[in-house]
Formats: structure tokens, C-alpha cells, sequence
């Protein structure tokens, strides 16, 4: 993990955080998860014209789509714009009983999706991987395939990510730091609490 990753991890971690610092450390770190994406994207060469000259430069060789998984997805959403300025965004949202630690759908709203697209999951904490598991699955019923699919998140548990990768083995995971477990409640250790609640001042 380079150093700025860590600093806004350290803050995003810190219990004594404000919401004021703990929303732009979320938003700089995002920002940075986005730049990382960025190489992970395939790009073609395209024949251009400078002031000067013809010349030849890249482009996205794919559209580009974002799913942030509400709420906390939603929150990496303008640091993707940022760098994916022209890309469709898909929403869909999915609350963990606190009782089975399973997802349930409540929000479901997707552009149409084709094989011949980049998609862009935004899940700031990937914890259990049930989330994941079902918008993947989804995903799989309007046919797209795992390889399409750039999973990006904050802070990810290795149970999140095995769980993930035993049902879409091709599906590529981009994060800031994997944590060492989940705890009996499945929160992520060390982690950094209920992220939804600590954004929004919500606790």
C-alpha cells in the first residue's frame, strides 16, 4: 500500500474521527482507488490532430459502467465521474440483515448492459461478499460475464473475497488493504466501523 492510501485509511480507522474528516479522507482515498482504475481498463489507439501535426493517442477501448451497491457505494461515485466522465451508472441496493448477515435486495435500477462493456462495482467495504455475490449474479442473468468486472472497495475482509472468487473466479478486485477477518457479527477487523453511518453522521 503506498503511503497516501495509509494516511486516509489511518483517519478513515480513527474512531475519534469527525464526519468532516472522515468524509474527505473517504473522498481523497476514492479518488485514488479511481487513478488505480483507471490502468486496469483496456484502451485502443486512435488517430488524432495536435496544433502541429497528426499524430496518434488511447482511448477507453470499452464503455464504461458504474454500479455503486447502495448507500456507501454512492459516495465513491464523484471520484469515478471524475476520471469516468462518460460512463452510464447503474444503482442497486441491498441492506445486510443484522440478524443472518444475508443480503436483501430493496433497489434495482440498470442500464442496458451488453458483453462488450467495462463495470465498475463501488463497495467501499467488502465484508462478507454476500452483497457482491448477488448483484453478481444478476448481473450474470442479463449477461455479463465475471471478467467484465473491476470490483473496487476501501477495505475488503480475505472471507469477503474468497467468497467472491469461489462463485466469479474472473472478476478482478481493486482495494486499498485487505483486513485480517470478520469478527462474530461479521464486521471487518481492524476495519473501521458501520462506514454508511460514520459518512453520514448517521450513528
Amino acid at each position: 500500500m503506498n503511503n497516501s492510501k495509509e494516511l486516509y485509511l489511518t483517519t478513515l480507522r480513527d474512531k475519534n474521527a469527525t464526519p468532516h474528516q472522515f468524509r474527505t479522507a473517504a473522498t481523497q482515498l476514492a479518488q485514488l482507488l479511481a487513478y488505480d482504475t483507471v490502468n486496469h481498463i483496456k484502451t485502443k489507439k486512435i488517430a488524432i490532430e495536435t496544433p502541429n501535426a497528426a499524430t496518434t493517442g488511447s482511448t477507453f477501448a470499452q464503455d464504461i459502467v458504474l454500479i455503486p451497491i447502495l448507500r456507501s457505494g454512492i459516495t465513491m461515485l464523484p471520484s469515478f465521474l471524475f476520471y469516468f466522465e462518460q460512463a452510464t451508472v447503474g444503482v442497486v441496493g441491498l441492506k445486510r440483515d443484522e440478524t443472518t448477515a444475508q443480503a436483501q435486495w430493496y433497489y434495482c435500477n440498470l442500464p442496458p448492459l451488453t458483453a462488450n462493456q467495462q463495470i465498475i462495482i463501488l463497495d467501499p467495504m467488502l465484508a462478507t461478499g454476500g452483497t457482491g455475490v448477488e448483484v453478481l449474479k444478476k448481473l450474470q442473468q442479463i449477461g455479463v460475464r465475471d471478467s467484465q468486472v473491476l470490483y473496487v472497495s476501501m477495505i475488503a475482509a480475505p472471507e469477503g473475497l474468497h467468497h467472491i472468487k469461489a462463485s466469479f473466479p474472473a472478476v478482478t478486485f481493486i482495494n486499498a488493504a485487505i483486513d485480517q477477518k470478520l469478527n462474530t457479527k461479521k464486521f471487518i477487523i481492524p476495519g473501521l466501523g458501520d462506514f454508511g453511518d460514520r459518512y453520514f453522521g448517521t450513528l
